[in-house]
């Protein structure tokens, strides 16, 4: 097989490093994106970019075929959050959520259509278990999240001719910067955030909170044309069995 190119976005955070390390090690070279310089070296190639930037992915895209050439997967993972009730929500916070969680990624895949048709690739989108049950003061992340939902299983139908498959992964409480910082908004003075984490994950089915890492062999699995060959339109949650149970239990 030749060499597979997979390009993540968010690729500097909890998730995204996570996942690079994951294609990395099955042999993939990873094309990343993120608008934080990388701490580290991630990546295989590195593009500095602000994907809320609507003209992003056409500078993205040329830089991918520049490098590579190719691509056989798209993981739009790059996200934000703006936790504030609706009544207190900016039009502009409403706007830059839906810019980065949602427009980049019909950008993302408008311009990777192309690449993957040639490669009959794969589309794999991060979601959350937020677009399916949510929380108080997240308002605006939910409505960004459950729209990607919908818009995986649209364009599912529309690029299965074209022999390109497209799933998303909801995770949900995953042990990354955005769950502690999430964590410190409640955080009670003289509570650890490693004590917040346990308490949250005694919660959970597994009881635990999720590592980064098991997100990304999920989406891994969902970009391997071999593995996952006749999945598609799918939505796969990653939450330790968070949703199975009763909120009233």
């Amino acid at each position: 097989m030749s060499e597979r190119i997979a390009l993540i976005t968010g690729v500097a955070g909890g998730i995204g490093s996570a996942t690079a390390r994951v294609f990395q090690a099955k042999g993939w070279k990873v094309l990343g994106v993120d608008r934080r310089p990388e701490d580290e070296p991630i990546a295989d190639h590195f593009i500095e970019a602000d994907i809320s930037d609507p003209d992003s992915p056409q500078r993205i895209f040329a830089e991918l075929g520049e490098v590579y050439g190719r691509l056989d997967a798209l993981v739009n993972n790059a996200a934000i959050q703006v936790c504030k009730p609706v009544i207190e929500t900016t039009p502009e916070e409403w706007d830059l959520v839906m810019a980065s969680n949602l427009r980049s990624v019909f950008l993302s895949m408008r311009y990777a259509h192309p690449f993957l048709k040639d490669s009959r690739g794969a589309i794999i989108n991060v979601s959350s278990v937020h677009a399916v049950a949510t929380s108080p003061n997240i308002a605006s992340y939910a409505a960004s999240k459950g729209a990607l939902l919908a818009f995986t299983r649209a364009t599912a139908l529309e690029f299965g001719p074209d022999g390109i498959r497209v799933n998303t992964v909801l995770p949900g409480a995953i042990d990354t910067a955005m769950l502690h910082e999430g964590l410190s908004r409640g955080h009670v003075e003289g509570e650890s955030i490693d004590a917040l984490l346990r308490g949250l994950g005694a919660r959970h089915v597994m009881g635990r909170v999720g590592r980064p890492e098991e997100v990304g062999r999920v989406i891994c699995f969902l970009a391997d044309s071999e593995e996952s060959s006749f999945v598609t339109g799918q939505a796969i949650v990653v939450d330790g069995g968070a949703l199975a149970r009763l909120s009233t239990e």
